[in-house]
C-alpha cells in the first residue's frame, strides 16, 4: 500500500515492503528491511527525470504517472525486500520476478476490473435492470470483492505485519510533515490514517469507475470488458486528482467530511506499528531524505 506524492508540496510517498517500507521523495527512494540477522539493510537510488519533467505535472499525466509509481518502483522495492529476506538462501530476480508481476495484475484486472463488469451484464440480461443501475452494481461488486480481499489476507500473520509497516510508513510521513523529531517514540503518537494512502486511492477509483461507465450506457459484453481495460489511466488519473485536491484541503469542513470514507478504509490495510517497525520506516526516510539534499553528481 503506497502513499501517493507528485508535487513539490506534497513531496513524499512510501509503500510497505516484507519486513520494511519504501520511502520515495522528488529526486531519490530509498527502502529499508529487517533482515533476518536483525539489522537494517538500506537501499537508495535516484528516480528517472522523468518524474521531474513539465510534462509530469500536468494534470492527469501525473495521476499515470503516479499508477506506474506504485507499479514499477513498488514492484523493485519489493523485490529487493524479498531477497533481504532470503538472506542469499535464493534470488527473487529476473524473468521470474517479472513473470510473477505480470500474471499478478493480469489476475488482479480479471477479479477486480473485468469480473464485476461481466456480473453486471449478466444481471443486466437476465434481470433486465437499466444500464445505469448495473454501472451501480459492478461498482458494488467491485467494492464488495476489495472489502472482501483486504479482510481475509488481513487475517494471514504475515500480512499484519506488512499492514504494521504500513502504519508505520504513514506515521513517519505525519511526523515529518508536523516537523517532529524522527523517533520511535515521538513517530508513534502520529495517526495510522493518511490522506494520501494508496488505499484511499482504491475506494475513490470504484466511486470514479461507477460514474465514468454509467456515462457509456448500454454496451455489448466484450466492448464492456474492453472500455474497463481501455479506461482504467483516465480513471486512475481522475482518482489521482480527486486524492491530490483532498489532501491540499483539508482544512475545508466539506473536504474533511469526504475523505472520511477514505481514511476509515485504511483501517483495514494498517496496524499498529512496534518500535521495530518505526526504526525501519524512520531509517528509509532518512536514507531518500540524505539524499535527497546530497549536491546532484557532476557529470
Amino acid at each position: 500500500m503506497q502513499t501517493m506524492s507528485n508535487s513539490p508540496l506534497l513531496s513524499y510517498g512510501g509503500q510497505a515492503v516484507i519486513e520494511g517500507v519504501m520511502m520515495r521523495g522528488a529526486r531519490s527512494m530509498a527502502v529499508a528491511v529487517r533482515a533476518p540477522s536483525r539489522q537494517i539493510v538500506v537501499h537508495t537510488q535516484p528516480l528517472s527525470p522523468l518524474y521531474r519533467n513539465t510534462f509530469s505535472k500536468l494534470p492527469f499525466v501525473r495521476g499515470l504517472l503516479g499508477l506506474w509509481d506504485a507499479l514499477g518502483l513498488g514492484w523493485q522495492s519489493l523485490t529487493f525486500a524479498a531477497n533481504v529476506a532470503a538472506d542469499g538462501v535464493a534470488k527473487f530476480e529476473g524473468p521470474m520476478a517479472w513473470g510473477t508481476m505480470a500474471l499478478s495484475l493480469a489476475i488482479s484486472l480479471g477479479i477486480f476490473f473485468l469480473a464485476p463488469a461481466g456480473l453486471a451484464q449478466l444481471g443486466e440480461n437476465l434481470l433486465g435492470i437499466p444500464p445505469l443501475w448495473g454501472s451501480l452494481l459492478e461498482g458494488l461488486v467491485r467494492l464488495l470483492l476489495i472489502l472482501g480481499y483486504l479482510g481475509l489476507i488481513g487475517l494471514v500473520p504475515d500480512i499484519r505485519r506488512l499492514f504494521g509497516y504500513h502504519g508505520a510508513e504513514h506515521k513517519t510521513i505525519h511526523a515529518f510533515e508536523a516537523g517532529a523529531e524522527l523517533t520511535p517514540a515521538s513517530v508513534a503518537r502520529f495517526p495510522l490514517e493518511h490522506p494520501r494512502c494508496g488505499t484511499a486511492f482504491l475506494l475513490t477509483v470504484v466511486i470514479i469507475s461507477i460514474l465514468l461507465f454509467a456515462a457509456l450506457g448500454p454496451l455489448p459484453l466484450w466492448q464492456r470488458l474492453l472500455s474497463r481495460l481501455l479506461l482504467i489511466p483516465v480513471v486512475a488519473g481522475l482518482a489521482y486528482e480527486y486524492i491530490r485536491f483532498t489532501a491540499r484541503h483539508l482544512s475545508n469542513p466539506l473536504v474533511r467530511l469526504l475523505v472520511i470514507p477514505n481514511l476509515a478504509l485504511q483501517r483495514l490495510t494498517t496496524r499498529e506499528p512496534d518500535a521495530t517497525m518505526l526504526e525501519v520506516a524512520i531509517a528509509a526516510f532518512r536514507a531518500m531524505r540524505d539524499q535527497e539534499q546530497a549536491p546532484p553528481a557532476v557529470p
